[in-house]
């Protein structure tokens, strides 16, 4: 993505993805792999939405509950048991190869928020989500952008400084350097139109740093997307 400029903090590293959803028009700034944290749980709910489909059936209300609280609060005890439910990191891997995502990999020994994962491929899952998608039916696409739009306003920064939307979000700090990861991916409504945006850090000394450096970068993104060629 030539032109982006965004003030990244020393130590810190960044990985920026916009997309239109109309015109499928894509620019992509980095090509650095991240752990997904919580991001993650897009995919693992549109894991669990490939296999309801396969076996032609409904989801129980026990996984409607779990998946409510994975995507709205962040739940991650309600994310564990989803995962285990769609058959851990195998199945992961399975879904995301069927929805295309080339570069990421699920977390080893249960550790879902270790998934290895870049922009682009976060890009490719959201096209799958707010767009035409030859594998999620138009009923898994619209549970899983409901639940995407009705998360809780405390955890609605990041990519919706652009504009209103529906967003999921990740961040964890590192235990060895207690450094942040921090990320944001979703769909948003701007002065351009709608956008998908998907925006991966790490590095930051804070929470606050990392959010900080998101909405910046997502902003960038999206201004320098708009521009003339």
């Amino acid at each position: 993505m030539e032109g982006l400029s965004v003030e990244v903090p020393e130590g810190a590293r960044l990985s920026v993805g916009v997309c239109d959803p109309g015109s499928g028009r894509s620019a992509v700034y980095g090509d650095d792999s991240y752990d997904a944290a919580s991001v993650v749980k897009v995919g693992i709910l549109a894991a669990l939405l490939l296999g309801a489909q396969d076996t032609d059936r409904p989801l129980t209300a026990a996984e409607r509950e779990r998946a409510a609280r994975m995507i709205g609060r962040s739940d991650n005890d309600a994310a564990t048991a989803l995962w285990h439910g769609i058959g851990g990191a195998a199945g992961l891997d399975a879904a995301h190869r069927r929805l295309g995502l080339t570069a990421t990999a699920a977390g080893e020994n249960g550790y879902w928020g270790l998934t290895r994962t870049t922009a682009g491929d976060q890009l490719t899952l959201l096209r799958h989500v707010f767009g035409h998608s030859p594998v999620l039916s138009p009923a898994s696409r619209a549970y899983l952008a409901r639940l995407m739009g009705s998360v809780v306003p405390e955890q609605r920064w990041g990519v919706s400084v652009v504009g209103p939307g529906a967003l999921k979000n990740g961040w964890f700090p590192r235990d060895a350097t207690g450094r942040w990861v921090v990320h944001s991916v979703g769909r948003v409504t701007g002065a351009g139109g709608d956008r998908l945006l998907a925006v991966l850090t790490e590095g930051t000394v804070s929470r606050a740093e990392g959010v900080a450096l998101v909405e910046s970068a997502a902003r960038a993104a999206v201004r320098v997307f708009a521009a003339p060629a």
